[in-house]
């Protein structure tokens, strides 16, 4: 059998060949109704767009790079998610980058950006690339979203962090805790200095004195919360509450404390935030800052689909709210 055309596409959607060219090259630029009469055509003829040649003919690659420090780190993967729903609509792939926070690796996927292999690029690791921040070769369009860039102007998606972190602790203070735990993510990155203001604002809002003591650091991890959990356990009276600015640590928080024969939460109220997948099938499952992680990875794809299409932004900043969840790790006192 001969390989199908895109006319066979065009003939059997019931369009012209160039509007068949139009909707897989930009998709949004057509109807939502031809979109899916193309699509379905070429679903049912078989038709395979010759990527190559397209990417020669319109010096478009039709790819986005996606920018991650460490990929293994579970909070990304509905992020992931609404990107790439998003993008496969409007007929982009994805091609996903770890820089597992590697300067080197950083330099490699800017010169990846700079060889033309990619339209657009989402940074999600907090940092401009050297090629990007250096300013040099093409400009490519991006956005960032999860972790705001310090100095940058780039149209940026994220969490209300700040006020979510407030809410999270007004509802331990609320439920009689007075002496609130904090463990601290990475002094560098730009969501703990959120998350951390939020938790003091709670404090200082219902007139309750802050206790460095209190607060422990951490990096996100689990072993970060089993160290606070060591830490807290050494001071001469343990917080009626912890906040941990991640999940992950308010499960290794929970871990030590058990370990050590303490009883979550009827010794120690415990929070989290992120309500990432294992949030609510942990033992006890863990109150938590629920982040729209698809929503976020959508709505910055759908910005950066504009800048591609060439679209001016009618708003280069967007802060999603949050939902607190209360389940079984804390308690009223």
């Amino acid at each position: 059998m001969n390989r199908p055309t895109i006319g066979d596409v065009a003939a059997r959607a019931g369009v012209s060949t160039a509007t068949v060219s139009r909707t897989l090259a930009t998709p949004e630029q057509v109807t939502p109704k031809t979109r899916d009469a193309v699509l379905k055509a070429v679903r049912e003829t078989g038709y395979v767009l010759n990527l190559a040649a397209r990417h020669l003919r319109t010096n478009r690659a039709h790819a986005v790079l996606a920018v991650l420090p460490d990929a293994s780190n579970i909070f990304f993967s509905q992020v992931l998610r609404g990107i790439s729903d998003t993008l496969h609509q409007a007929g982009y792939s994805l091609v996903i980058a770890d820089t597992a926070n590697d300067p080197e690796r950083e330099r490699e996927h800017g010169e990846f950006i700079q060889g033309g292999r990619v339209d657009g690029v989402l940074l999600l690791n907090g940092r401009l690339l050297p090629s990007l921040s250096a300013k040099r070769g093409r400009t490519i369009p991006t956005v960032s979203l999860c972790e705001r860039i310090p100095g940058s102007h780039l149209p940026h998606v994220e969490t209300a962090n700040r006020e979510a972190a407030r809410a999270i602790t007004e509802c331990l203070i609320a439920q009689g805790h007075r002496r609130i735990g904090y463990i601290a993510g990475p002094p560098t990155n730009v969501l703990e200095h959120d998350r951390f203001a939020g938790y003091r604002d709670a404090l200082t809002a219902r007139g309750i004195a802050f206790d460095p003591q209190l607060v422990c650091p951490g990096d996100y991890s689990i072993r970060a919360g089993e160290a606070a959990a060591t830490a807290y356990r050494a001071l001469p009276q343990l917080p009626d509450a912890v906040f941990a600015s991640s999940d992950t640590m308010a499960m290794g928080l929970i871990r030590g404390f058990t370990a050590a024969g303490l009883s979550i939460p009827d010794q120690i109220s415990i929070a989290g935030f992120d309500d990432i997948e294992f949030a609510a099938a942990y033992n006890p499952a863990l109150t938590t800052v629920h982040q729209n992680r698809h929503d976020i990875g959508a709505r910055a794809a759908g910005m950066l689909i504009d800048l591609m299409a060439g679209k001016k932004l009618s708003q280069r900043e967007i802060q999603l709210p949050a939902e607190i969840v209360m389940r079984e790790s804390t308690r009223a006192r």
